[in-house]
């Protein structure tokens, strides 16, 4: 017989049971008899009043299949007991009200708390420093002494008075001027003092970091980078006070009539230029009203010269070597203006160029200066700022912009003049970033601290050491003394890097002592032209170092749940690698658990215990795996502890993935994991297989006929899966043979068993070559597809138009490379040979570039769709370049 389902709420109730207390069900229904076919309204029948229940409570769905049993299951229930009283029930629900005010007060207070810190980080960051000396002065007037500082904080110290004495006298001269030198205006926008500490940091922290090697920086680049951050400096603040100027004005304007009818008229002037799309207008017009334009690259550089200019003649050391108390002291400059002679490095020329070198004795304090070095722009410690266009997001003062363009006009333009509708996903995807928490893993960072306290040199952490020089031989033999010269070469070289390295160890390790004790920190990000997404923080981030990574973790953590513990140790297998990675989940798992007493002794004695973890491939992340794993095993319920690592899900060689989609490449697809397998593939060991038979096939020829025969007998117990594993990496993303050739040339340098450095060199050529042909006979598809991406950006180029098109997100992408145009800008210190984007297309490269940036804007499309999924499903996440970090409940999904 047919039946009516008819809404409980329009029938007779039953008695009222005892119900445990729930949400507010959803009307519920009940399965009746149903009449002939009704008219409209429907008048739906009563229920009959069933007997009373014998359970003593139950839900609603309980309640649901009581309804629509048969009758003969009913059972008889007892009387429901009676309800507490109602004013008992009234006062524990204000109570329980009032504390949750009370926690929402609180998370207030704090929130406003952070914020005023994080406005006073971005905003008054060089002033703190620039008070910092001048206490440190009077502390030495005071006592006629000098405190007990670090050498490089006290050679800061000794410049600081000189250096802002000189920057005051020069604004003071340009003052008077009639006419003024081109960089006037710009030197009279802020303080000496503020000035000579941005002048003295930032050039500290160019001469460290510079790709010219640690200890001398190109006088372009240190001039533009110092003109740069002394404008920043300068909006930021010019930005601030206007924004309290507003604040404090805000009452007043309230009362003054024609000042507000002035206001509106400017906004509607604004919004009708807006309207009629004259976008220029309209931006000269707010430009106006804040009265903050660019600068320009001529002015920043013609001041930043200046500024060096007065710090050579201001900044000393004194060597205290052979001092005496009757010796006149020794003071030498801290810095010299050199002129370096043309070289050939890496297969190319590098022209002849002026750079500013400092001192040995400034160069020796280099591995204590990052501590001492002021950082303007660290993590912030409250959520950034939602992206709302080009120059609307991330940071609160500091000059944000949401892509990277550095002055390329057509990319600046192009980003600007779509409808934000358009960028909603691109925004929406670096808000989501931006917004996940971190904070410092505190027992990773103090062994962090521990090894490199004792010297560093084991898990990837450089050697605080220097190789010793070779000893000059004694012989008189020309071809011995040459080799003597050349390895004494490599040698400082060497240790050039190595110093390079210690250095920016030490600012990695700076920003983490700075930002341990605070509970959470957030990184802003932004785009490159390509649309890969990147942390605005330069040093300490998760797109770092295994040492970064291993020292950060989410701040807010979640129960791991028994499908949480099997991916923690699943992660753990990955970060120990050596293989491992390539094995089955189900291997995976047996590793681990053959394995736990180490891991327990990593945990509990990372230091002086058996140090299982060090032989990692990724040591600090696998020592962070182990804390979390032992962490849990250890608790009375594995399942319910609280963990706080991300878990990592790589790809499979990522652009070959694209390729192998866009071509419908089955082979290619298997080969990098994009169809289902028994166990994970690797095509990197499978390259390498090939590449080891091709060698050996060479090996066993005929000498006299093959040249390469001897390379091949060299190089046939060197070829494994770290050899090409970068090789492969890159190849999809335009690596040339040269690049090639010195990834694979470092690998074999790593080993150590080649030697002879003309031998290294045409052994590295060799397995190049056979490396780039095994790619191209397993990847014909993607070799074809990168073909003609080429020749289309050809067709493009020649008709003098830039490459462009649209990600899947909705970004725009303009390939920036033209040819450029030098000019010579003359300032006070030296010529300065600058570069002018021209109007003429580079055309061979905009053709090479096409296909690794067309795949790269695919890639980070797919990062942000997976980044807006997880964030709906209530999700941690964060992106790692060819990876993707999330909390583990993401992967029962």
């Amino acid at each position: 017989m047919p039946l009516l389902l008819a809404p409980i709420s329009t029938c007779a109730p039953p008695p009222r049971p005892r119900l445990r207390r729930l949400s507010p069900p959803p009307p519920m229904v009940a399965v009746l008899p149903a009449p002939a076919p009704p008219p409209r309204p429907v008048t739906l029948l009563p229920i009959p009043t069933p007997p009373p229940l014998n359970t003593d409570a139950f839900d609603w769905l309980d309640l649901f299949a009581f309804l629509n049993s048969p009758a003969d299951s009913y059972q008889i229930p007892h009387p429901p007991p009676p309800l507490a009283d109602d004013a008992a029930v009234e006062e524990e629900l204000a109570i329980i009200l009032e504390r949750e005010k009370d926690r929402e007060r609180a998370r207030r207070a704090d929130h406003r708390r952070l914020r005023q810190r994080q406005v006073k980080a971005e905003t008054e960051a060089w002033a703190r420093a620039a008070e910092e000396y001048r206490q440190l002065e009077r502390e030495m007037l005071d006592r006629h002494l000098a405190p007990q500082l670090p050498y490089v904080k006290s050679l800061f110290l000794g410049w600081f008075e000189p250096l802002r004495d000189a920057v005051a006298r020069d604004q003071d001269v340009q003052r008077r001027k009639r006419v003024k030198h081109v960089y006037a205006k710009y030197l009279l926008l802020l303080p000496a003092e503020k000035v000579a500490v941005i002048v003295m940091h930032k050039m500290m922290g160019l001469l460290m970091s510079s790709k010219d090697g640690c200890g001398s920086v190109r006088v372009v680049q240190a001039a533009h980078s110092i003109g740069e951050a002394v404008e920043r400096e300068y909006k930021v603040q010019a930005f601030f006070q206007k924004t309290r100027r507003k604040t404090r004005s805000k009452t007043d304007s309230e009362n003054d009539p024609a000042l507000n009818k002035e206001q509106a008229k400017c906004r509607k002037l604004v919004k009708s230029l807006v309207r009629r799309r004259k976008l220029t207008e309209a931006q000269k017009l707010v430009q106006q009203e804040i009265e903050l334009e660019e600068w320009g690259t001529e002015a920043q550089v013609k001041l930043g010269t200046r500024l060096i200019e007065l710090l050579l003649d201001s900044a000393f050391v004194q060597s205290p070597a052979d001092q005496t108390p009757d010796s006149s002291p020794d003071f030498r400059p801290a810095f010299k203006h050199v002129l370096r002679k043309p070289i050939v490095e890496n297969g190319r020329l590098k022209k002849k160029h002026f750079v500013i070198e400092c001192d040995p004795l400034v160069h020796e304090g280099f591995e204590s200066t990052a501590r001492h070095v002021e950082i303007p722009y660290l993590p912030m410690l409250v959520p950034p700022t939602k992206w709302k266009g080009y120059d609307k997001g991330g940071h609160l003062f500091l000059p944000s912009y949401v892509m990277r363009t550095h002055g390329v006009k057509d990319q600046k333009e192009a980003i600007k003049s779509v409808p934000r509708k358009q960028l909603r996903k691109v925004f929406e995807a670096l808000d989501i970033l931006g917004g996940t928490k971190w904070r410092v893993n505190r027992r990773v960072h103090d062994v962090v601290e521990t090894i490199w306290s004792r010297g560093g040199g084991i898990a990837g952490l450089v050697d605080k050491g220097n190789i010793p020089l070779p000893e000059q031989p004694e012989t008189e033999d020309p071809d011995e003394i040459q080799k003597w010269k050349w390895s004494v070469k490599k040698t400082k070289k060497a240790n050039r890097e190595l110093h390079a390295e210690r250095c920016d160890t030490e600012l990695k390790l700076s920003v983490a002592r700075k930002m341990r004790e605070e509970d959470g920190f957030y990184y802003p990000h932004n785009l490159d032209f390509r649309g890969r997404a990147y942390p605005m923080h330069p040093h300490l981030s998760h797109l770092g170092s295994d040492l970064c990574r291993g020292v950060l973790e989410y701040a807010e953590g979640r129960p791991l749940g028994k499908s949480g513990l099997r991916w923690l140790k699943i992660h753990l297998a990955n970060k120990y690698g050596g293989g491992i990675e390539k094995l089955s989940h189900e291997s995976k798992l047996a590793f681990v658990e053959d394995h736990l007493p180490d891991i327990f002794d990593s945990a509990s004695n990372p230091v002086d215990g058996n140090c299982w973890w060090i032989n990692a491939e990724d040591p600090f992340q696998c020592l962070a795996a182990c804390m979390d794993l032992s962490k849990a095993l250890e608790s009375p319920s594995p399942h319910d502890a609280v963990s706080h690592l991300p878990i990592h899900q790589d790809g499979s060689c990522n652009g070959l993935q694209h390729y192998a989609a866009l071509g419908r490449d089955y082979m290619g697809a298997a080969a990098v994991n994009l169809v289902p397998g028994e166990k994970p593939a690797d095509i990197y060991s499978e390259i390498a297989a090939r590449v080891l038979d091709v060698v050996r096939e060479d090996s066993m020829k005929d000498p006299a006929t093959d040249p390469s025969v001897s390379l091949a007998k060299v190089l046939v117990d060197e070829v494994d899966r770290k050899l090409v594993k970068q090789t492969v990496m890159t190849s999809v993303y335009g690596v040339t043979f040269i690049g090639a050739r010195q990834q694979i040339m470092k690998r074999l340098q790593e080993k150590g068993h080649i030697t002879d450095d003309k031998l290294l060199y045409d052994v590295s050529c060799y397995a190049t070559r056979v490396t780039l042909d095994a790619l191209g006979q397993m990847f014909q598809s993607a070799r074809a597809i990168m073909a003609w991406l080429g020749d289309c950006a050809k067709m493009i180029a020649s008709k003098n138009q830039p490459v462009r098109w649209t990600s899947p997100v909705g970004l725009p992408v303009v390939q920036p490379y033209k040819k450029y145009k030098n000019y010579m800008i003359r300032t006070s210190l030296q010529c300065l040979a600058l570069r002018r984007e021209g109007d003429a297309i580079a055309t061979q490269r905009q053709k090479a570039a096409f296909p690794p940036n067309f795949v790269h804007s695919l890639d980070s499309s797919h990062m942000m769709m997976t980044a807006i999924t997880c964030k709906e499903a209530g999700l941690h996440f964060a992106e790692c370049m060819t990876h993707f970090g999330c909390m583990h409940v993401m992967l029962i999904k």
